[in-house]
């Protein structure tokens, strides 16, 4: 790495989010046989305005950036002086995905080599608990004029870095370097360690942030190709690049296959709440109509009632009461059936509807009940929610590919009670409480619509 020219830089942004925010300063050293060679430094125009609680920590305002030139301006000189330099940076994810970024915007691929500095503090001295460069700085004595202000933090960062170079052999320095080149997709804050027995099966994984803050939740065929991946695409995602900067601690789970990952997902998601599976989170107090055999209209049902037998045909899942009715009144107004026989108006009589000419008059006797019945359930049809097939708790057994250890996943009323390792050990879960799940509803119901497709087969319990 000698002859290789080594960019010392550090950037100064509008924002955290690589896609979207914006470079508003570029400062960098270019050092070559541990001498520098070059320098490079300029504001940036970001083309947008600067947030005050952004201008408030670099001290960088909207007027200092008037006159200063677009990105687009410069890409070009800019990418010729960076040449096939290694970049070197504090958090160099962070640098890297908006220098990648705005390359993209001026119409140039840019892409290097990159040392990161704080996951290199965190190899060099682990037992320390803070890395930010304002800690590593006061640990060695340097001093920068001005933090958060590109050219003082590019100036220290080299500082830093010959203080390591002179604490440590020659040879300790090379194993270093040649170990951070090797785990250089990985976020600074995650031990390499941790994947190195993450295998290429089905599984869920576990990422978590300080404190074991649960972060995020996935699943996957091959955990070890999906977890890599998050940390090789962060540049193009925002969600990435806050998944990247804050993971310090993975875990997983490996499951018998597809089916019994993404069940454990979903039930991961609802136990542990993690802060950035926002969307699976999201359930609250299920409702859903039921109509029974012989009424003439539904009811609301919720909560625990879902997971119970039912003697009648569910309609539509929904968040709350609210969007339910809300539902059920769109389509009688679409049908021009009776919201008073439906139960969405109170009173005696004809329905306001129905005065108003859009409602044919099941209210009156205008339309026979048993017609208007017929007409709600047919146009309810599109919402209905399949009823359970079976008398009561089954097991689903999935086998992996290639492989004689198989899984038991024991279902009752769409609810996933848990997996088992053997059909013993299912039986006993049979009568395990429930509690209805609508996403886990939606897996079984996709992949007990044909299970032989996807390698399963069904046993009932009871």
């Amino acid at each position: 790495m000698s002859d290789t020219a080594l960019i010392f830089i550090d950037v100064e942004t509008t924002g955290t989010r690589a896609t979207r925010d914006r470079i508003t300063e570029i400062a960098a050293l270019k050092v070559v046989n541990g001498e520098i060679i070059d320098r490079w430094s300029s504001l940036i125009y970001p083309e947008c305005k600067v947030p005050a609680q952004i201008s408030q920590l670099t001290g960088i305002r909207d007027d200092m950036l008037s006159d200063a030139p677009r990105f687009g301006h410069i890409a070009e000189s800019l990418r010729e002086w960076l040449g096939d330099g290694h970049l070197v940076a504090h958090n160099a994810r962070f640098d890297y995905s908006f220098l990648r970024n705005e390359f993209k915007r001026a119409g140039k691929d840019y892409r290097a080599a990159i040392i990161c500095t704080l996951r290199l503090s965190r190899r060099l001295a682990p037992q320390e608990r803070h890395h930010n460069l304002q800690a590593l700085l006061s640990r060695y004595g340097i001093s920068a004029i001005r933090h958060h202000r590109a050219g003082d933090d590019v100036d220290a960062l080299w500082s830093l870095w010959q203080a390591w170079q002179a604490e440590h052999s020659s040879e300790t320095w090379r194993t270093l370097l040649s170990e951070e080149q090797r785990h250089r997709t990985l976020p600074a804050h995650l031990d390499s360690a941790q994947l190195e027995g993450l295998p290429a099966s089905p599984g869920v994984y576990l990422f978590y942030g300080h404190n074991r803050l649960p972060l995020y939740v996935g699943k996957s065929i091959n955990l070890r190709s999906r977890v890599l991946g998050h940390f090789q695409r962060d540049h193009q995602d925002d969600k990435e690049m806050r998944l990247a900067q804050q993971v310090q601690h993975i875990e997983w789970e490996e499951t018998a296959g597809d089916l019994g990952a993404q069940l454990r997902e979903a039930q991961l998601v609802k136990t542990l709440m993690p802060i950035m599976n926002r969307q699976l989170r999201r359930q609250g107090k299920l409702t859903t109509w039921c109509w029974p055999k012989g009424a003439n209209a539904p009811e609301l049902l919720s909560g625990n009632a879902l997971s119970q037998p039912q003697h009648g045909t569910l309609y539509g899942l929904f968040r709350n009461a609210r969007e339910a009715k809300n539902a059920l009144r769109s389509i009688t107004e679409e049908q021009q059936l009776c919201p008073r026989v439906l139960g969405l108006e109170k009173g005696k009589g004809r329905c306001f509807a129905n005065q108003l000419g859009k409602c044919r008059g099941a209210c009156n006797g205008q339309e026979p009940l048993t017609a208007h019945t017929q007409r709600a359930q047919a146009a309810l049809q599109q919402l209905q929610v399949n009823a359970w097939p079976w008398p009561g708790s089954i097991a689903i057994e999935e086998r992996p590919a290639g492989s004689a250890t198989p899984a038991w996943h024991v279902v009752r009323q769409w609810c996933y009670l848990g997996s088992a390792a053997s059909f013993e050990q299912a039986l006993k879960l049979a009568d395990t409480p429930s509690h209805f799940d609508v996403d886990s509803y939606r897996i079984l119901n996709r992949f007990l619509r044909y299970p032989e497709q996807h390698g399963l087969s069904v046993t009932p319990l009871t």
